[in-house]
């Protein structure tokens, strides 16, 4: 690795797929607030709510992802504005 390139809190972390559980270690700066500990390492969390894991691009399945309900409350709240 080329050095000087990256920030300085560029580091090991652990991304978490919210759609089917999935987590992985990777590098990244990306800020953080939780940890997890995985095979007694502490981690940084990131949780994403689609990864390559999940994406129909790469896992070749369509699917709609809607773990938290995010097009049901789309549609509830302008199907009462259009009334």
């Amino acid at each position: 690795m080329k050095t000087g390139i990256h920030p300085d809190n560029y580091r090991l972390v652990a991304v978490k797929d919210m759609s089917i559980g999935e987590t992985f270690i990777t590098k990244s700066c990306a800020d953080t607030k939780e940890t997890i500990t995985i095979d007694g390492t502490e981690y940084p969390l990131i949780k994403r709510e689609i990864t390559n894991a999940s994406h129909p691009f790469y896992t070749g399945k369509m699917k709609l992802v809607d773990t938290a309900g995010r097009i049901d409350k789309f549609k509830s709240r302008y199907a009462k504005v259009a009334k």
